[in-house]
């Protein structure tokens, strides 16, 4: 069985490392820890679980650093993940199985982040790339980089091949109130701000200026970068164009522009076998008025088997389809929908409201 190497990169994470490496620590044949200037614990934590902890001079480039990382490796295969991470299964067998299928491929592991807003717990899933061959790939990018072939056989092969492995990883970097998640987004917007000046036409760099104007709730900003990279030809197929699309329809949303949102509908073919993207239209036809249509786009997301955010293929599709049947009226229907969402709270406080 190949032996994996976990590499990660840290700054001042003392509240977050050692449940991280704890997680790990049954999962992997090694780990190296590589800190970019620490002034807590997070060094005297790393040593307690691995004598592999290096200092890396912070250069403004994760790359450079997560190369670094790798660089220090014994073992050819390589798992990445950040503190605010912890690792809760992997299936060390069909890991195995799936390399040797696809031996020159990337790992794409399952994140599940779980976060609070007002007062709700919402929990989301995507899959990222991050179980790889040291031999085959290096990062390159800044800020959210992206792992890229050392070598190309081909001047055509620009897009590398990806399978999913069973390796699910918790994410917690989502929590926090409004003030923390600001402390992180403004980090990485100087450095997306830096890279962009480089590449000021880059669409990947517009998304992530878009997504983190997104998670400091700035919808106006974040509505700016995402408009101006889907001015570009995208392929619809990539991840981060389908998560640009639906947090650009949901900025729309946040910053009142209902009848902009659904020119949304000009792009249903290429995404509506997303689950996802079925509720935000749901929801943009919800906001506009066209209840009959927006039921009906509900009724499609909470038919499909699987989301990317908890919920909008069930109980959050069927409490708005009940909200849209309270608003007309028709409380038998409402009520109906309502129990469909079983112990979703917003939906039992309806019912009980109904009741009285």
């Amino acid at each position: 069985m190949h032996s994996i190497s976990l590499c990660m990169i840290v700054k001042n994470e003392e509240a977050n490392l050692e449940r991280c490496l704890k997680s790990a620590a049954g999962y992997v044949d090694e780990m190296i820890i590589v800190d970019t200037g620490s002034t807590d614990r997070t060094k005297e934590i790393a040593c307690r679980y691995t004598d592999r902890v290096y200092d890396f001079i912070w250069e403004d480039d994760f790359s450079t650093a997560r190369n670094y990382s790798i660089s220090q490796a014994s073992n050819e295969h390589i798992l990445v993940l950040d503190a605010d991470e912890q690792l809760q299964s992997m299936d060390r067998d069909e890991v195995e199985r799936l390399n040797h299928i696809c031996p020159e491929g990337i790992g794409r592991i399952l994140i599940v982040s779980q976060y609070t807003r007002n007062n709700y717990t919402y929990k989301q899933r995507e899959r990222v790339s991050r179980l790889f061959s040291k031999e085959l790939y290096q990062y390159e990018g800044r800020i959210h980089e992206q792992l890229v072939p050392l070598y190309k056989r081909e001047a055509a092969q620009t897009v590398s091949i990806t399978y999913d492995v069973p390796i699910v990883v918790e994410h917690l970097g989502y929590e926090g109130d409004l003030t923390a998640r600001r402390s992180k987004t403004q980090r990485n917007i100087k450095l997306l701000k830096a890279a962009q000046e480089q590449d000021p036409e880059d669409p990947y760099l517009l998304y992530q200026l878009g997504k983190s104007f997104y998670m400091e709730e700035d919808y106006h900003s974040a509505c700016e970068y995402f408009g101006h990279a889907l001015y570009f030809d995208l392929d619809p197929r990539l991840e981060y164009v389908q998560d640009m699309v639906e947090s650009y329809g949901y900025t729309l949303i946040n910053t009142g522009q209902y009848e902009t949102a659904l020119q949304m509908l000009n792009i249903y073919d290429e995404f509506s076998h997303s689950a996802d993207f079925l509720f935000l239209t749901g929801l943009i036809l919800m906001n506009n008025g066209k209840f009959e249509e927006a039921i009906i786009e509900l009724e499609k997301a909470a038919e499909k088997p699987c989301s990317k955010v908890d919920g909008v293929n069930g109980y959050l599709a069927f409490y708005n389809i009940g909200v849209i049947y309270e608003c007309l009226g028709n409380n038998e229907n409402a009520v109906r929908y309502y129990k469909k969402c079983r112990e979703y709270r917003p939906a039992l406080r309806k019912l009980m409201d109904m009741i009285e």
